[in-house]
């Protein structure tokens, strides 16, 4: 018998979009490589560019500054990498901006989270005050809501911030495009990593949003594609489907009310069910979509065992940290316990959510709390 599944997971990876899957399926009849002259090619070249219209649009930047990259790990090493004698490093970013800061050669200045779950901003211009670095060399790196527990961070402020001061800033958008409202040539930013199969695009592909008239050194070289900043093919079907996805999570942007409501129905019955349970992060402003619940006790690696057994996909911190069930730096950055942290999952909901499946993961959670939980043949 197949499995019937409820998929919860969409912090991690968003189930493929049909718009997405038929945008893929037609760029893969256009034959021609993107950077021929010829007919074919030139239609290859335009699937590319009409997709970056539409990723554009998404993210409130102008099309000519949108270079697409194999995801947003790229795209945030690609920001880190540049010459900076400075980075400002929120503890609570996501492992590919933090490793890729401690990659590239600059001084560290980390920034810790207050207990709701936001950077706290106000550290950087404490830094600043001690700072030696080259003024314009300083980068402030700030997602725009964090992975683990939802919660938004003070983006905006940041962006004045920085402007008043003369520092960078870098934001790294992977969570927030498609969720909430984005205007990145108004913030002021110098860069911004996105990522398609968020959105409900493909795997393996993202993009890197460049300030106007920036100038940027590639980081993979070669040829001269996407105007000389990044060589190599573009991956043409992966690119078509996320500028379609890219248009669908524009368009509805108001199906984030919808998922509140979803989101909020999830926490009042697990509450309900288990008054001892903690949701991470309901302090500060969250994402529609994600609930981080923690229950001091429980073991999150027997809880995705237990729920994946019963045919459910949730997670624990960051798929990009799979194999390693244990203690978020996120949560730890929070300052909650070790033995709370280790107990915290994450549900996050999406396009193809329904109360369906919110009431699905309810009864399983209850028959989990109970003692068992039943096997999904």
């Amino acid at each position: 018998m197949s499995m019937s599944r409820t998929y919860l997971d969409y912090n991690a990876t968003s189930p493929l979009l049909p718009e997405a899957r038929e945008a893929m399926v037609g760029a893969l009849d256009a034959t021609g490589n993107p950077s021929s002259v010829h007919g074919e090619g030139r239609t290859a070249r335009k699937v590319v560019e009409d997709a970056r219209e539409k990723v554009a649009a998404l993210v409130g930047a102008k099309a000519k500054n949108i270079v697409f990259t194999s995801g947003a790990t790229e795209a945030n090493a690609w920001a880190l990498s540049r010459k900076w004698d400075m980075i400002f490093l929120p503890k609570i970013e996501h492992d590919s901006v933090l490793a890729s800061a401690r990659l590239s050669g600059a001084d560290i200045a980390e920034i810790d989270a207050d207990t709701t779950g936001q950077a706290r901003i106000e550290q950087i211009g404490e830094r600043l005050l001690t700072s030696t670095a080259t003024a314009g060399r300083q980068l402030v790196t700030l997602q725009i809501a964090n992975n683990e527990t939802g919660v938004v961070q003070p983006v905006t402020e940041t962006a004045d911030f920085c402007k008043e001061h003369g520092l960078a800033l870098h934001i790294d958008a992977v969570q927030g495009a498609g969720r909430t409202n984005i205007e990145f040539d108004l913030l002021g930013a110098e860069t911004m990593a996105i990522s398609s199969h968020k959105l409900g695009g493909p795997m393996g592909v993202g993009a890197l949003v460049l300030k106007d008239g920036l100038e940027i050194s590639p980081l993979i070289v070669g040829g001269g594609q996407e105007k000389r900043r990044r060589a190599g093919t573009e991956n043409v079907a992966g690119i078509a489907g996320f500028g379609a996805a890219a248009e669908i999570a524009l368009n509805n942007l108001g199906n984030m009310v919808r998922l509140r409501q979803l989101r909020d129905r999830l926490e009042h019955a697990l509450l309900s069910t288990t008054p001892s349970a903690q949701i991470i992060g309901t302090d500060g402003p969250r994402l529609a979509n994600t609930t981080c619940v923690a229950l001091k006790g429980q073991s999150a690696e027997i809880l995705l065992i237990k729920f994946d057994l019963a045919g459910i996909a949730v997670s624990s911190g960051s798929a990009c940290s799979s194999g390693k069930v244990g203690a978020s730096h996120v949560l730890t950055a929070m300052g909650i316990s070790s033995e709370l942290s280790r107990s915290a999952i994450r549900i996050s909901l999406g396009w193809n959510t329904s109360a369906v499946d919110i009431d699905t993961f309810v009864g399983v959670w209850s028959e989990i709390m109970a003692g068992g939980a039943r096997a999904v043949a």
